[in-house]
């Protein structure tokens, strides 16, 4: 596990904290070919632009040999922060998990959630303050096998309850196909039912494989698949957002 530690505030709200509203989005963005074929990264920082979404999940991200890099390209196209997380690391370049933050980063940690013999994958951990309130934002990306979900899920809930109790929103393609899959129950199970709107293959969704879920349950205010003409064509996978909100009157316990 990568730590890189920032100056934090203390885990969650602080005295004299105000009401936090936030939305985020999780997007696999297939490389930045479009289902067209075609590579064209304007589109997905067009998609991005539409989100306006102050966290962002990123699926497929890489940086090529040929020194294209997709997450300083969107960074600097949005005026966002760029938080990289690169699973495979070759001569070939890099691939992997992203995140994009309106928000500045506070503490990051980089999960390894990988099973043995099967494509490496991981985890983001950030830590973002806004309002009074520490939030800590995980953006993943699971694996193609039933078995391999499993384990990495068992994995993902064990690494965030050794590191504390704190409102939590977890994002991402989690590849779950089967909606009476174990690694489905077991994340509704810890963070109760949250509806899962179709965003895969993104010209006609009919599979939720982009999840968003937080902690507490009742922070979450609404979840949707973002559905434009643009989203259609960027990349197989529409991206999936959510608005989350926590009182300024209470103070809220996941």
């Amino acid at each position: 596990m990568e730590r890189r530690t920032h100056a934090t505030h203390p885990h969650g709200p602080e005295a004299g904290m105000g009401e936090c509203t936030l939305k985020v989005a999780s997007y696999n963005i297939h490389l930045g070919i479009g289902r067209d074929g075609v590579f064209k990264p304007e589109r997905i920082a067009s998609v991005i632009a539409e989100l306006d979404a102050d966290v962002i999940s990123l699926q497929e991200v890489a940086r090529t040999s040929d020194g294209f890099d997709m997450l300083a390209y969107l960074s600097q196209a949005s005026g966002y922060h760029g938080i990289p997380g690169p699973t495979l690391v070759t001569a070939r370049g890099d691939y992997g998990n992203a995140m994009l933050t309106r928000l500045a980063p506070g503490e990051i940690e980089r999960w390894d959630i990988s099973v043995p013999r099967r494509e490496p994958r991981g985890a983001i951990a950030m830590m973002v303050h806004k309002g009074g309130w520490s939030l800590r934002m995980i953006a993943t990306h699971l694996g193609l096998w039933p078995g391999e979900r499993r384990r990495q899920i068992r994995k993902l809930l064990g690494l965030m309850q050794q590191a504390g109790s704190i409102p939590t929103v977890l994002m991402g393609d989690v590849n779950e196909w089967f909606l009476w899959g174990r690694p489905l129950r077991w994340l509704h199970r810890h963070f109760l039912q949250t509806p899962g709107p179709a965003t895969f293959p993104s010209n006609w969704p009919v599979f939720a494989l982009d999840r968003i879920w937080v902690e507490p349950r009742r922070a979450l205010q609404q979840v949707a698949a973002h559905r434009s003409a643009v989203a259609r064509l960027a990349s197989d996978h529409l991206p999936i957002t959510a608005t989350i909100r926590f009182a300024a009157e209470a103070k809220e316990n996941p």
